[in-house]
């Protein structure tokens, strides 16, 4: 490279200098930003370089200099995301189960490139979350932004889905065959990402996992069921589904003891009509998509619960219970000896 042509680097290099060396508690002084502008055989003068630190303000970095002595101390102040707010971002990236290892090393780089390399080894930070499993489909951000494309294009879109089988090998559902739906959302259920789409042809709205999708193209046809979304609150659909498995919607009416009051308003809200039975109870009608989800859920909280209406739940749940009771072989004679 012929002499001087890297001198037009030198505001670039200035820029990378004091974002990466200086922060809120690290200084660097003008000989040593002179020296560090030489490392990258770029030569200044104070002069230049006073003129430099000031032209960084156009560029959206601030230098603000301090004396210390009978010198000058620059730094970078205002930088665009504080140090608390990257911390809160890496740790949403580590505790995302449907970020892959690969992509969440790869986006904590680029978050500390945001920081100076002080603050860059705070970002070095492990969130341990219990039962985490990260998936393991690298192309689920590309997916998640060609569904977005295709809702503000107005367009279906067309993709295969697959699920795990023993052999721990991806195998098309439906023989391979081709989804053709039409996207109005994406909802974020229990660290997952699903589609919630509109199927023409079964005339229903259907949720998709997004991380099971593969190949997916947009379509030429225009979306429908515009009217079934504009009826459709994401969040109430949401909370309606456990473990987003379907079923058929019903209301159900719970009687549960006032210890499990918080367990109600956590999945429910607090928006949830909480009515006193007795002195130890309270009764709560729920709008859920009943599925053996949901009854395991119920299940699950023991005695503090019970389904006391409709009949119809109540009896799905007594089948459920019997047929727990043959798969485990127990015998009523036995479990009245427990």
């Amino acid at each position: 490279m012929p002499k001087g042509s890297k001198q037009k680097f030198k505001l670039y290099r200035l820029a990378q200098i004091m974002q990466e060396q200086t922060d809120e508690d690290h200084f660097i002084t003008m000989p040593q930003i002179m020296a560090a502008l030489a490392e990258y055989d770029i030569t200044a003068d104070r002069k230049s370089v006073y003129a430099d630190l000031r032209d960084l303000e156009v560029l959206g970095i601030e230098v603000e200099g301090e004396p210390v002595g009978n010198r000058y101390h620059y730094h970078v102040v205002d930088r665009p995301f504080e140090l608390p707010e990257l911390k809160l971002l890496v740790d949403a990236i580590q505790s995302s189960k449907f970020i892959t290892e690969k992509k969440t090393n790869a986006l904590i780089r680029k978050l500390e490139k945001l920081v100076s390399k002080y603050d860059a080894q705070k970002l070095q930070r492990q969130v341990f979350v219990s039962g985490r499993i990260k998936t393991m489909n690298e192309s689920i951000y590309y997916t998640i932004d060609a569904i977005h494309n295709a809702i503000s294009e107005n367009k279906k879109i067309r993709f295969q889905y697959f699920q795990w089988n023993v052999k721990k090998e991806m195998e098309l559902r439906h023989d391979g065959g081709w989804y053709h739906i039409s996207p109005w959302g994406l909802l974020w259920e229990n660290e997952n990402y699903y589609l919630v789409g509109y199927d023409d042809k079964a005339d229903k709205i259907k949720h998709y996992r997004v991380d099971k999708m593969l190949h997916i193209k947009t379509s030429e046809e225009v979306r429908e069921g515009k009217e079934h979304f504009q009826k459709l609150d994401l969040a109430a659909y949401a909370k309606k589904s456990f473990g987003m498995f379907g079923g058929k919607e019903q209301t159900v009416k719970l009687l549960v003891s006032n210890h499990l009051s918080g367990v109600i308003i956590d999945r429910f809200g607090k928006d949830v009509m909480m009515i006193p039975a007795d002195e130890e109870h309270f009764t709560v009608n729920v709008n859920v998509y009943v599925s053996r989800q949901f009854l395991g859920w119920v299940f699950s909280l023991g005695e503090g619960i019970q389904i006391i209406g409709s009949e119809e739940v109540v009896e799905q749940m007594k089948a459920e219970a019997k047929r727990m009771i043959k798969q485990y072989g127990c015998s009523e004679k036995e479990l009245s000896r427990q």
